[in-house]
């Protein structure tokens, strides 16, 4: 019986012959997204029930470094206490331009104006932060410290048009993985407001009328199909759809080169193909988040990237997401990372790392990648005679991470398909306005129907200008909205069928 439900079709409303729970505000998915929703919900005293397809909460989040990206209003507490002053306007201008050419002008500023906020009511659920500033170039931090640099704040070109500032706050946390304790908080809270927690129940698909206004949805649950009525509205927080290939290959298929997901398993486009099934708009879904990771440490950041042309094409203290999509799309996805005996090391994260070429010169090395001739020599004479005037005329790299590659030997680490992981997940997703309404073609609210996280397209809509700790602070900010204005629904839709 429950083959015959599936995400892609809503079920029609007068063919409900019974309810198995009735809710108010039913939310599916318990992540990031979903928790906040939950908490907020249940703060406006609405009955609230949350449906996850797995045996235990945290969803994709709870594999994340805990990174929550907020700023703005003068700082907060720990960025002024770090002697850092974030004006709303300048952190308006680098989610602006970390947007990319789709970034939601509106979603931006309500983000801007209350990212403070955000993280003052993190802190009150009970999410730990130390209040410490760490200094440097990190994936994520090691270390508890809270905030540190997780972006292209400080690199071209984003440095160029909004003052920077560090806004990754990072849940207190030794080691990397602190997504966890940020997601067994959260979902503790939610739990302990009064939300009741379905575990092991797949939402099939969602329960709409004869008007297009969402009743429900159906869910399996010990292999049946389970009735839920949701008087105030249905909440997608189902993530995005990195595990789903066909998905993938329809909508994103560049992401295809990456050969590791970022995501618990569970992102496959479901709750995306429901609001699609009840006439929902999609947005930006061919961008997604990318990363390979060369470094840290630190020191790599010195080193170049060059192509099979023997040219450089960005800067290389960009954020670590920025860098990959530029190397991806190189000819014949063929680059290298350049560095001399001075600053070589291997990756952290891929420590066997191929040594494509090593030489006592820069011709030597580009012989044995099999360069054209002198074309590797003639960029690394050029980035050399610049940097040690501390300059970098052609990609604007910080002086802080320019030295001349003049110490031999030198060497040439493979950034090529096959010899480095590559990961990725989806930025694409369900058209919304910030209170989580969920937007027809026409750019109207579907009634009853919110999304949030990575189900929804949010302030991460474009790869090239992720930072870290966006997503995270995208997916429990408009996650809070959703909870907030689905519980407050003046619609109470009391008819049985």
């Amino acid at each position: 019986m429950s083959s015959t439900f599936t995400p892609g079709r809503a079920h029609p409303f007068e063919q409900v012959s019974h309810w198995d729970i009735d809710t108010e505000v039913a939310i599916v998915g318990f992540g990031a997204a979903g928790s906040c929703a939950a908490i907020e919900a249940r703060h406006a005293d609405a009955r609230v029930d949350i449906f996850e397809v797995a045996a235990s909460a945290g969803g994709s989040a709870a594999l994340s470094g805990g990174e929550v990206y907020v700023g703005g209003s003068g700082g907060t507490a720990v960025q002024r206490a770090a002697g850092f002053e974030d004006s709303t306007e300048a952190f308006a201008r680098y989610l602006s331009l970390a947007g990319g050419p789709a970034a939601d002008a509106e979603r931006v500023a309500v983000y801007a104006q209350r990212g403070v906020e955000h993280y003052d009511w993190l802190q009150a659920q009970g999410v730990p932060f130390k209040g410490t500033y760490l200094p440097g170039k990190w994936m994520e931090p090691t270390t508890d410290d809270t905030l540190l640099w997780s972006g292209s704040e400080s690199a071209w070109p984003f440095s160029a048009q909004a003052t920077p500032a560090p806004r990754g706050h990072t849940v207190q946390f030794e080691g990397w993985g602190g997504g966890k304790r940020l997601m067994d908080t959260l979902c503790a809270r939610a739990e302990a407001l009064g939300a009741t927690v379905h575990y092991n129940a797949r939402a099939l698909c969602l329960i709409v009328d004869a008007q297009q206004r969402i009743r429900g949805l159906v869910v399996r649950r010990e292999g049946q199909p389970c009735f839920v009525r949701a008087r105030r509205g249905v909440i997608l927080c189902a993530g995005g759809f990195i595990a789903n290939r066909t998905m993938v290959e329809r909508y994103a298929p560049q992401a295809l080169v990456c050969d590791q997901q970022v995501s618990a398993g569970n992102d496959d486009g479901s709750g995306i193909r429901m609001g699609i099934s009840v006439g929902a708009t999609t947005l930006n879904m061919h961008e997604f988040f990318a990363t390979l990771p060369f470094f840290p440490p630190a020191s790599l950041v010195k080193g170049i990237f060059v192509n099979a042309r023997g040219q450089r094409f960005i800067n290389e203290d960009a954020y670590h997401g920025r860098v990959a999509h530029y190397v991806l799309r190189q000819p014949d996805q063929r680059v290298w990372l350049l560095v001399d005996n001075a600053i070589f090391d291997r990756p952290v994260i891929q420590p066997d790392i191929q040594i494509a070429a090593v030489g006592d010169s820069w011709a030597e090395v580009e012989q044995e990648l099999g360069l054209p001739t002198g074309t590797l020599v003639q960029t690394v004479d050029n980035f050399n005679r610049a940097a040690a005037e501390g300059q970098d005329p052609l990609f604007h790299k910080s002086a802080e991470w320019l030295r001349p590659l003049s110490e031999p030997p030198f060497a040439a680490l493979s950034y090529c398909p096959g010899d480095i992981q590559a990961h990725a997940f989806t930025l694409g997703g369900l058209a919304t306005r910030p209170s989580g309404e969920v937007l027809d073609a026409d750019g109207q609210p579907i009634t009853g129907l919110y999304a949030a996280g990575r189900t929804a397209c949010g302030l991460p809509r474009w790869g090239e200008g992720y930072s870290s700790g966006l997503s995270l602070g995208d997916s429990t900010f408009f996650g809070r909205q959703a909870g907030r204005h689905a519980a407050g629904s003046s619609l109470d839709l009391q008819v049985a069928p």
